[in-house]
């Protein structure tokens, strides 16, 4: 049997490069975390190979169990979960946490994928969609966790295109969300409020609200075309850069690895979500075409978002960097989902 038959090799290559540069930044400052980050590496290929080997119609009948143990999981997180810095996003399971709102992306993309696939693009089921993703983005919410909320609302709105909802019916919708953005300031928590505002004049509060996004700017600029140097990174070794493992790695890498290290990721990135689309054209069912359209809209939000607010183009909403950021459960469930577009490419 040819290796294309057992791996895919475009996915797992432009996969495999952009997981080395996370955990190679992440052990130029920790080789603790790098450690970790190598072990989480391995579980998610484990995982990506063994759903890449698959056939997802196969499993359409787990779908809603699926969905109800992650609806229980995310339910037990505001229980259960452990606080940090005024959130509950994990559960503690020993040696490890896990955040399932990591894995309510998957989850939710075949959920979408199954009923799409089974019913038409009448204004009666995109309000059914809406019962399948609503208790997922409202329970993260409450956690709160507004990014991966609005990656789970990015998901919802791709796979309505892909559902080949009317242009009449998406223009709508899309006057909706544009009244509804005003109204949800309202629902906001007051730390959310606070980075809207200082996006919007982080000048006014420099060692404050616009602490963050200054020095993230700075960051990125300061690397200018090659970089400082793996280590030598002063925004992120000094501690002047905040999370610059998980939310603002690429502000980190740019930092450190320049403007060549920079297009570098993006091109990568470019490369897996043009593949994908490609495999979404060759499919010969509507299910895996849904889910590839789903994995292909959570990657292109996260990417666009993080890589965004790392430059100051977006106010800042705690959205990791595929496959780069530092965190397991967000790696495992991001290379369970490229398993799927694999096995849609094998298969299709």
């Amino acid at each position: 049997m040819k290796i294309q038959k057992l791996i895919n090799v475009p996915i797992s290559l432009s996969s495999f490069l952009l997981v080395s540069i996370g955990i190679l930044v992440i052990y130029s400052s920790s080789k603790e975390l790098a450690i970790q980050q190598m072990i989480f590496t391995i579980i998610g290929m484990i995982f990506f190979f063994l759903i890449s080997q698959i056939e997802l119609q196969s499993i359409k009948n787990l779908i809603k169990p699926f969905y109800i143990f992650i609806l229980i999981m995310l339910v037990a997180t505001l229980i259960l979960g452990i606080e940090t810095r005024g959130t509950l996003r994990w559960i503690p399971l020993g040696i490890f946490n896990i955040q399932p709102s990591e894995f309510a992306k998957p989850v939710l993309i075949l959920i979408l994928a199954k009923f799409w696939s089974e019913n038409s693009p009448t204004w009666l089921n995109i309000f059914k969609s809406l019962f399948w993703s609503a208790p997922y983005i409202l329970l993260i919410f409450k956690q709160p966790d507004l990014g991966s909320s609005l990656t789970l609302i990015a998901i919802s709105l791709g796979m309505l295109f892909a559902a080949r909802v009317p242009i009449k019916k998406m223009l709508i919708i899309t006057l909706i969300i544009i009244f509804v953005i005003p109204v949800s300031w309202l629902f906001l928590h007051g730390y959310q409020r606070e980075r809207i505002s200082s996006f919007l004049a982080p000048e006014s509060d420099p060692l404050g609200k616009g602490y963050n996004l200054i020095q993230s700017t700075i960051a990125v600029g300061s690397g200018q075309l090659l970089g400082r140097g793996l280590g030598r990174g002063t925004q992120s070794r000094l501690q002047f850069l905040p999370e610059f493992r998980t939310d603002f790695i690429f502000a980190s890498i740019a930092e450190e690895m320049g403007f060549v290290g920079s297009i570098l990721i993006l091109s990568l990135y470019l490369f897996l979500l043009v593949y994908s689309l490609r495999v979404a054209q060759r499919v010969n069912n509507s299910f895996n075409l849904l889910v590839v359209f789903g994995v292909v809209s959570m990657l292109l939000f996260q990417i666009f978002v993080n890589i965004g607010m790392n430059m100051g183009l977006l106010p800042i909403t705690g959205i990791t960097l595929p496959l780069i950021s530092y965190g397991g459960s967000s790696l495992v469930a991001t290379l369970l989902l490229l398993g799927m577009v694999a096995s849609s490419a094998r298969k299709g």
